[in-house]
């Protein structure tokens, strides 16, 4: 039986001043991408495990560099779907010594936040997966306008054959449960 691993959320392009400088020290930003479900779908893969990353993103450059990152990381970028005007940016300044780092997002109306329901056929998603991953602040924060917080909740179970869901609900620790 697959191992296949479904990941779902945000994806950000960040901007990290380099050196511990902070931000209004710094003139230049390093840019790479950042997310926790990516982060969970690329550990998996460095362990072999199948894994797809779903997501919304918009089509442009940025969003192409972002997907092509993920790829070399051995992530499945297939049930990506592509919308909306911009990708999501986050602003990293590195603590130093006993100074915290600080981060500042830019999110709104990000692809990711004007995702509606019905938009991802999840379905075709769960095909074939044994495990699905989340965290809380995707459907906080884009679905908020709607009493419902996901349609994969009533998905997922009918086309999993384990069931196996983790996921972070923000302010809590990771919890996994079957169905």
């Amino acid at each position: 039986m697959s191992k296949k691993v479904i990941t779902f959320g945000e994806i950000m392009l960040r901007l990290a001043t380099p050196d511990y400088l902070r931000f209004c020290q710094a003139n230049q930003f390093n840019a790479t991408f950042g997310g926790g479900e990516a982060n969970v779908a690329a550990s998996l893969a460095n362990y072999g495990i199948e894994t797809e990353f779903v997501t919304r993103l918009p089509q442009n450059d940025i969003a192409r560099a972002c997907v092509m990152e993920l790829r070399k990381q051995g992530i499945g970028t297939s049930k990506i779907i592509y919308g909306g005007e911009r990708l999501g940016i986050y602003f990293l300044e590195t603590g130093a010594v006993a100074r915290a780092s600080k981060v500042v997002y830019d999110r709104a109306h990000s692809s990711i936040a004007e995702i509606r329901p019905g938009m991802i056929d999840w379905d075709e998603v769960f095909k074939d997966a044994s495990w699905f991953h989340w965290t809380g602040i995707t459907p906080t924060y884009a679905w908020k306008r709607y009493r419902r917080q996901t349609d994969w909740a009533s998905r997922y179970p009918a086309t999993s054959t384990t069931g196996k869901i983790s996921g972070n609900t923000v302010r809590q620790p990771m919890r996994s449960c079957r169905n």
